[in-house]
């Protein structure tokens, strides 16, 4: 799905064009097409929907495979890999070459900028699929057994298990046969059958209720209620780390082009050319910010070892509090500058700009922390609930996935 999606958006303009947008060629056209941007939203909706759907078994895969530990190590290890897609993903970003070296990818409807949107995205699709399968083949999972009688599902930690309780309530329940002396005690052929029957009626309960389209639901719901009192903390601060970062990531490379660089992307031809210098000056920015969550990554499990995992996290939200504040006074001094305003201003200070790829490079050690150490800390609170870690991280992905929509 994450596949088609990024297809669907790379090829939006010429889809848009099919349907009816304007003929005009794509250097001269400066407004709006709607249909483009209708089926740009689609593939986007659907590519969201993808890697969400992803990131939750990747990560309670990995706390499964890694040992008690090793959570902080693994998703140390997890981060770096991360790392070195952003590196490369941004630095085929910040490339302004793919459209000479692939000139079939443009067209009336598709100049420079979007030809080299194109093949970054047909790359990412031949990284991504040849990813997926070494996970599927290295990564060997251990299946669920289901018939054992005091099998434990994995919503059980966190929901009412109909087996268990089944089972223990038959104990008190079960009939007693009288012994040679006038005592009851119980038959162990008629204790065993019960016992299976119930068993085997709990099971078929148990079966339908959690693996029923709506049991999903009911589990990630319930299980607010259950997790251990500490999951409640880490999913606020989760979202609300979140709230801050989702803006960065929508606005970032935008941002540099508008308030850094003075350029308009509907503007006249020198700031339309400011925009997409501004666009990949920031992508060039997050390619220094994937080199630094790199390097972090492998810093973290150290640091935890030394101050705690919840200082770390705790240190990492306090300097991207800093630094966003930074990017609020790197914008008013831009401004500042030009007495017409941002849509007026032509071009980049130095000076501003090196400070806007500092923000942007200081960022990648809270973002390292931000992709492990949540995660490691709810594999170490939901531990010993009887393996409830996947219910839990799925959880933990809704505190992620609520202010994405907010």
């Amino acid at each position: 799905m994450i596949s088609v999606a990024v297809i669907i958006i790379g090829f939006s303009a010429d889809i848009g064009y099919i349907l009816g947008d304007t003929k005009e060629h794509c250097s001269k056209f400066r407004g709006t097409r709607t249909r483009a941007a209708f089926v740009f939203v689609i593939g986007f909706w659907l590519l969201d929907l993808a890697n969400n759907t992803v990131q939750g078994p990747a990560r309670a895969l990995l706390a499964d495979l890694s040992g008690p530990d090793q959570r902080n190590s693994a998703n140390a290890i997890f981060c770096s890999w991360m790392a070195v897609g952003n590196i490369l993903g941004f630095s085929a970003g910040a490339s302004g070459s793919w459209h000479r070296w692939f000139p079939f990818l443009t067209s009336r409807a598709c100049c420079a900028a979007c030809g080299n949107l194109k093949a970054a995205f047909l790359v990412a699709v031949v990284f991504l699929t040849l990813c997926a399968l070494v996970t599927i083949y290295f990564a060997d999972e251990v299946p669920l057994t289901v018939n054992q009688p005091n099998h434990l599902t994995d919503s059980a930690p966190l929901l009412d298990d109909p087996q268990r309780n089944a089972i223990s309530k038959s104990k008190h329940d079960m009939p007693a046969a009288p012994n040679a002396n006038g005592n009851k005690v119980e038959s162990g052929h008629e204790s065993d059958a019960n016992l299976k029957h119930i068993s085997k009626k709990a099971e078929d309960t148990n079966g339908s209720f959690n693996d029923g389209p709506g049991a999903v639901l009911v589990n990630l719901l319930t299980s607010l209620r259950h997790l251990p009192p500490a999951m409640h903390v880490v999913l606020i601060v989760m979202a609300l780390t979140w709230l801050s970062w989702f803006p960065f990531f929508l606005f970032d490379t935008d941002w540099m082009g508008r308030e850094v660089y003075h350029g308009d992307p509907k503007g006249n031809d020198h700031e339309v050319k400011f925009y997409d210098q501004g666009v990949r000056e920031g992508a060039f920015g997050l390619l220094l910010n994937s080199v630094v969550l790199g390097v972090s990554s492998f810093l973290i499990e150290p640091m935890c070892r030394w101050i705690g995992s919840r200082l770390v996290w705790a240190i990492s939200n306090f300097i991207v509090f800093a630094c966003m504040a930074t990017t609020a006074i790197i914008s008013v001094i831009s401004v500042r500058e030009y007495s017409g305003g941002i849509e007026h201003g032509i071009g980049a200070n130095q000076a501003i700009k090196v400070a806007s790829l500092v923000v942007f490079t200081l960022l990648g050690f809270p973002l390292a922390i931000t992709y492990s150490v949540p995660f490691a800390i709810t594999a170490e609170l939901t531990a010993d609930s009887g393996g409830g870690q996947g219910l839990a991280i799925g959880v933990l992905n809704l505190a992620i996935v609520i202010p994405q929509v907010s």
